[in-house]
Protein backbone atom coordinates (compact mmCIF):
# COMPACT_ATOMS: atom_id res chain seq x y z
CA UNK A 1 0.00 0.00 0.00
CA UNK A 2 1.26 3.48 -0.83
CA UNK A 3 2.23 5.85 1.92
CA UNK A 4 -0.60 8.07 3.13
CA UNK A 5 0.12 11.79 3.15
CA UNK A 6 -1.63 14.54 5.02
CA UNK A 7 -2.75 17.86 3.67
CA UNK A 8 -0.10 20.51 4.42
CA UNK A 9 -0.52 22.60 7.52
CA UNK A 10 -1.08 26.24 6.53
CA UNK A 11 -3.10 29.28 7.58
CA UNK A 12 -5.57 30.62 5.03
CA UNK A 13 -6.53 34.31 5.09
CA UNK A 14 -10.30 34.46 4.65
CA UNK A 15 -13.03 37.08 4.96
CA UNK A 16 -16.20 36.34 6.92
CA UNK A 17 -19.43 38.27 7.30
CA UNK A 18 -19.68 39.98 10.67
CA UNK A 19 -22.74 42.13 11.41
CA UNK A 20 -20.81 43.95 14.15
CA UNK A 21 -18.65 45.55 11.45
CA UNK A 22 -20.21 48.87 10.49
CA UNK A 23 -20.53 50.19 6.99
CA UNK A 24 -21.36 48.77 3.60
CA UNK A 25 -18.72 46.02 3.84
CA UNK A 26 -19.56 43.99 6.99
CA UNK A 27 -16.68 41.53 6.70
CA UNK A 28 -13.58 40.90 8.77
CA UNK A 29 -10.41 38.89 8.29
CA UNK A 30 -10.40 35.43 9.80
CA UNK A 31 -7.54 32.94 9.73
CA UNK A 32 -8.57 29.36 9.00
CA UNK A 33 -6.10 26.56 9.55
CA UNK A 34 -5.81 23.32 7.67
CA UNK A 35 -6.77 21.55 10.88
CA UNK A 36 -9.96 23.59 11.26
CA UNK A 37 -10.98 22.76 7.71
CA UNK A 38 -10.08 19.06 7.61
CA UNK A 39 -9.66 17.51 11.08
CA UNK A 40 -12.37 14.97 11.84
CA UNK A 41 -14.09 15.56 8.49
CA UNK A 42 -14.47 13.91 5.11
CA UNK A 43 -13.83 16.68 2.57
CA UNK A 44 -13.73 16.81 -1.21
CA UNK A 45 -11.28 19.42 -2.46
CA UNK A 46 -10.85 20.60 -6.00
CA UNK A 47 -8.35 23.16 -7.18
CA UNK A 48 -8.31 25.19 -10.32
CA UNK A 49 -6.21 27.84 -12.09
CA UNK A 50 -8.36 30.85 -11.34
CA UNK A 51 -11.61 32.51 -10.46
CA UNK A 52 -13.59 33.92 -13.39
CA UNK A 53 -11.76 31.73 -15.92
CA UNK A 54 -13.93 29.94 -18.53
CA UNK A 55 -13.77 26.24 -17.59
CA UNK A 56 -13.65 27.00 -13.87
CA UNK A 57 -16.75 29.20 -14.06
CA UNK A 58 -18.81 27.30 -16.62
CA UNK A 59 -18.19 23.71 -15.52
CA UNK A 60 -15.74 22.92 -12.72
CA UNK A 61 -17.34 24.87 -9.84
CA UNK A 62 -20.97 24.75 -11.07
CA UNK A 63 -20.96 20.95 -11.37
CA UNK A 64 -19.69 20.49 -7.80
CA UNK A 65 -22.46 22.89 -6.71
CA UNK A 66 -25.04 20.93 -8.72
CA UNK A 67 -24.02 17.56 -7.22
CA UNK A 68 -23.61 18.85 -3.64
CA UNK A 69 -26.51 16.79 -2.20
CA UNK A 70 -25.18 13.63 -3.84
CA UNK A 71 -21.77 14.21 -2.26
CA UNK A 72 -23.46 14.74 1.12
CA UNK A 73 -25.31 11.43 0.63
CA UNK A 74 -21.89 9.75 0.28
CA UNK A 75 -20.83 11.03 3.71
CA UNK A 76 -18.93 14.10 2.55
CA UNK A 77 -18.97 16.86 5.17
CA UNK A 78 -17.77 19.69 2.92
CA UNK A 79 -16.66 20.56 -0.59
CA UNK A 80 -13.84 23.08 -0.86
CA UNK A 81 -12.61 24.86 -3.97
CA UNK A 82 -9.03 26.13 -3.69
CA UNK A 83 -7.54 28.70 -6.02
CA UNK A 84 -4.45 30.89 -5.90
CA UNK A 85 -6.58 34.02 -5.69
CA UNK A 86 -7.17 36.41 -2.80
CA UNK A 87 -10.27 36.43 -0.58
CA UNK A 88 -11.82 39.42 -2.38
CA UNK A 89 -11.60 37.77 -5.80
CA UNK A 90 -12.95 34.46 -4.48
CA UNK A 91 -15.88 36.25 -2.81
CA UNK A 92 -16.85 38.16 -5.97
CA UNK A 93 -16.47 35.02 -8.09
CA UNK A 94 -18.73 33.09 -5.72
CA UNK A 95 -21.37 35.82 -5.98
CA UNK A 96 -21.14 35.93 -9.77
CA UNK A 97 -21.62 32.16 -10.21
CA UNK A 98 -24.13 31.78 -7.37
CA UNK A 99 -22.00 29.43 -5.26
CA UNK A 100 -23.95 28.48 -2.15
CA UNK A 101 -22.68 25.05 -1.10
CA UNK A 102 -19.03 24.88 -2.11
CA UNK A 103 -16.66 26.75 0.21
CA UNK A 104 -14.37 28.95 -1.89
CA UNK A 105 -11.00 28.90 -0.14
CA UNK A 106 -8.50 31.59 -1.13
CA UNK A 107 -4.87 30.49 -1.28
CA UNK A 108 -3.72 34.01 -2.06
CA UNK A 109 -0.04 33.40 -1.34
CA UNK A 110 -0.06 29.96 -2.99
CA UNK A 111 1.47 28.39 0.13
CA UNK A 112 -0.99 25.46 0.32
CA UNK A 113 -0.77 24.85 -3.42
CA UNK A 114 3.03 24.94 -3.33
CA UNK A 115 3.17 22.48 -0.41
CA UNK A 116 0.80 20.20 -2.33
CA UNK A 117 3.28 20.21 -5.23
CA UNK A 118 0.63 21.72 -7.50
CA UNK A 119 1.92 25.28 -7.95
CA UNK A 120 2.77 25.95 -11.59
CA UNK A 121 3.89 28.96 -13.58
CA UNK A 122 1.25 30.12 -16.04
CA UNK A 123 3.11 33.24 -17.16
CA UNK A 124 2.64 32.11 -20.75
CA UNK A 125 -0.99 33.25 -20.43
CA UNK A 126 -0.33 36.16 -18.06
CA UNK A 127 -1.40 34.45 -14.82
CA UNK A 128 1.89 33.98 -12.96
CA UNK A 129 1.90 31.32 -10.24
CA UNK A 130 -1.36 29.32 -10.11
CA UNK A 131 -2.68 25.92 -9.14
CA UNK A 132 -2.66 22.95 -11.46
CA UNK A 133 -6.15 21.47 -11.76
CA UNK A 134 -6.79 18.51 -9.42
CA UNK A 135 -9.27 17.07 -6.95
CA UNK A 136 -8.78 15.00 -3.81
CA UNK A 137 -10.66 13.21 -1.09
CA UNK A 138 -9.39 14.13 2.36
CA UNK A 139 -10.42 12.13 5.41
CA UNK A 140 -9.38 13.62 8.77
CA UNK A 141 -6.47 15.50 7.17
CA UNK A 142 -5.25 12.39 5.29
CA UNK A 143 -5.30 12.38 1.49
CA UNK A 144 -7.16 9.23 0.44
CA UNK A 145 -7.37 9.78 -3.29
CA UNK A 146 -6.15 12.35 -5.80
CA UNK A 147 -7.19 12.97 -9.37
CA UNK A 148 -4.49 15.11 -11.00
CA UNK A 149 -4.95 16.36 -14.53
CA UNK A 150 -2.35 15.06 -17.00
CA UNK A 151 0.61 17.15 -18.15
CA UNK A 152 1.48 18.89 -14.88
CA UNK A 153 4.10 21.44 -15.97
CA UNK A 154 4.99 25.10 -15.95
CA UNK A 155 3.64 27.12 -18.88
CA UNK A 156 1.61 24.20 -20.21
CA UNK A 157 -0.06 25.33 -23.43
CA UNK A 158 -3.29 23.51 -22.51
CA UNK A 159 -5.56 23.34 -19.46
CA UNK A 160 -6.63 19.69 -19.22
CA UNK A 161 -9.99 19.01 -17.56
CA UNK A 162 -10.46 15.24 -17.66
CA UNK A 163 -10.30 13.78 -14.14
CA UNK A 164 -10.71 16.52 -11.51
CA UNK A 165 -14.39 17.02 -12.33
CA UNK A 166 -17.27 16.43 -9.92
CA UNK A 167 -18.60 13.38 -11.76
CA UNK A 168 -15.28 11.51 -11.53
CA UNK A 169 -15.00 12.17 -7.79
CA UNK A 170 -18.62 11.22 -7.17
CA UNK A 171 -18.22 7.98 -9.15
CA UNK A 172 -15.14 7.17 -7.07
CA UNK A 173 -17.05 7.78 -3.83
CA UNK A 174 -20.02 5.71 -4.97
CA UNK A 175 -17.74 2.87 -6.03
CA UNK A 176 -15.93 2.85 -2.72
CA UNK A 177 -19.22 2.96 -0.79
CA UNK A 178 -21.09 0.35 -2.83
CA UNK A 179 -18.38 -2.28 -2.42
CA UNK A 180 -18.63 -2.06 1.35
CA UNK A 181 -14.87 -1.66 1.70
CA UNK A 182 -12.76 1.31 2.47
CA UNK A 183 -11.65 3.41 -0.44
CA UNK A 184 -8.13 2.58 -1.59
CA UNK A 185 -5.60 5.04 -0.28
CA UNK A 186 -3.31 6.80 -2.67
CA UNK A 187 -0.28 8.79 -1.74
CA UNK A 188 0.16 12.29 -2.96
CA UNK A 189 3.17 12.44 -5.22
CA UNK A 190 4.90 15.70 -5.79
Amino acid sequence: MAEIKSVPSVVFKTRVRDESVEGSNPYRWEDKTTEQLFAGKKVVVFSLPGAFTPTCSSNHLPRYEELYDEFKAQGVDAIICVSVNDAFVMFQWGKSVGAKNVFLLPDGSGEFTQKMGMLVDKSNIGFGQRSWRYSMLVNDCKIEKMFVEPGLADNCPTDPFEVSDADTMLAYLKGATSTGVSAPRLAFVG
